[in-house]
């Protein structure tokens, strides 16, 4: 790293945005189901955060690589999504809720995609060197999972909402602090046609990938806590739990950057892929088995952290010019549209059968696996995976 590189300004935004994952993602289902909500609501709320996903991204995306003001619409999306979340204070309904989910994500989840791309502008020529970055995401997300867990299983969950404020305000905060590099990636001079690109089966099946690994999350990311809890695990445990899938992101982002130099983009997202496949299918059978579970989440490096780290390099190296607007279909045909239909179906079948839900997310990894295998491919590396 140079010391031109505002390195501790951005991992600062990392941090707390993934520190509010961290503590939306395992708390958040309990909070809901404090207020006495069904499994299929649940379900729904939790959607409801992935859905706003499909469409804000590119809108977003699409302002930010037309008209400029990358930073400036990270800003307002920050302190939006801050202001809208305080309607949670007002009354706990259902459509109250929904109507505050969908007010507050549209606008946070303007926010990563795009400073995805602000941090790309900064690390010319190094981009394998993100994945060193993004960590401190990881560390945020482990700091407040465990610290979370702590503190609900002394205080009533209720504080969960004064808790997400903090790290909304902490999000918008580091917001100010960094700006979008001119010139730091290719712009326009090499810029090629959005159209042709989406049109080329690489790209279409790498989204279609993209969108089964995440609707595989559907169950973890919806009813996992939910699913421990029901085995007698403490809140505290159950925060041990999703920290340590963390920490093993952790380590490998530490060290991705030579993965990337050493294999292939395709063969980084198979191997990412059966794995995740493995994971679910561990967590579906040995819930009871807390070492199969301690395996089963050090997996998350793989269902999620090497699978990210490929394909932040994907979209780097086949959107030219367009790395906003591609950041964003990631985003939104995955963590939008996969998690979100992954959530709903979760939440459909969940007082059914919970083990068939992890089966059938086995299944949706296993089906990407076969599209990646057929139809995947990256025919010129990007030249950063090679330093």
């Amino acid at each position: 790293m140079t010391a031109a590189l505002p390195y501790w300004r951005l991992s600062g935004f990392y941090f707390f945005y993934f520190a509010l994952l961290g503590t939306w993602v395992p708390y958040w289902s309990l909070y809901l189901k404090s207020l006495g909500f069904s499994s299929e609501e649940i379900g729904i709320l939790t959607s409801l955060v992935m859905l706003t996903k499909i469409l804000a991204p590119s809108l977003w995306g699409w302002l930010a690589d037309s008209f400029g003001y990358r930073s400036r619409i990270i800003r307002v999306g920050a302190f939006m999504a801050m202001l809208a979340f305080t309607g949670a204070f007002l009354r706990s309904d259902f459509w109250w809720l929904a109507g505050v989910i969908i007010s507050y994500s549209f606008f946070w989840n303007a926010v990563l995609a795009q400073f995805d791309v602000l941090t790309l502008s900064h690390l010319a020529g190094r981009y394998g060197r993100y994945s060193l970055i993004r960590v401190w995401g990881s560390i945020g997300f482990i700091v407040a999972v465990i610290g979370i867990g702590w503190w609900l299983d002394n205080h009533p969950i209720g504080q969960l909402l004064y808790l997400i404020t903090i790290l909304l305000s902490g999000i918008w905060l580091a917001s100010l602090l960094v700006v979008e590099k001119p010139g730091g990636l290719r712009q326009d001079a090499e810029r090629q046609s959005l159209k042709g690109i989406l049109r080329q089966p690489a790209v279409i099946a790498f989204f279609s990938v993209s969108f089964f690994l995440q609707l595989s999350h559907g169950p973890y990311y919806t009813f996992f806590s939910i699913y421990l809890e029901a085995q007698d695990y403490s809140r505290s445990l159950i925060g041990g739990l999703w920290s340590l899938g963390v920490i093993a992101e952790v380590l490998l982002f530490l060290f991705m950057h030579r993965l990337l130099a050493r294999y292939s983009l395709r063969g980084i997202v198979l191997w990412s892929l059966g794995l995740s496949a493995l994971r679910w299918l561990l967590i579906a059978y040995f819930v009871e088995h807390a070492a199969v579970l301690v395996l089963a989440q050090c997996l998350h490096a793989a269902s999620f952290g090497s699978f990210h780290a490929a394909g932040i390099e994907v979209i780097r190296h086949w959107f030219t010019g367009h790395h906003g607007q591609g950041m964003a279909m990631y985003s939104g045909l995955s963590f939008g549209l996969g998690g979100a239909s992954g959530a709903l179906l979760s939440g459909w079948g969940w007082d059914i059968s919970a083990q068939q839900c992890f089966v059938a997310a086995a299944a949706a990894a296993i089906i990407a696996y076969i599209v990646a295998w057929f139809w995947f491919d990256v025919k010129a590396e990007p030249e950063a995976a090679l330093e």
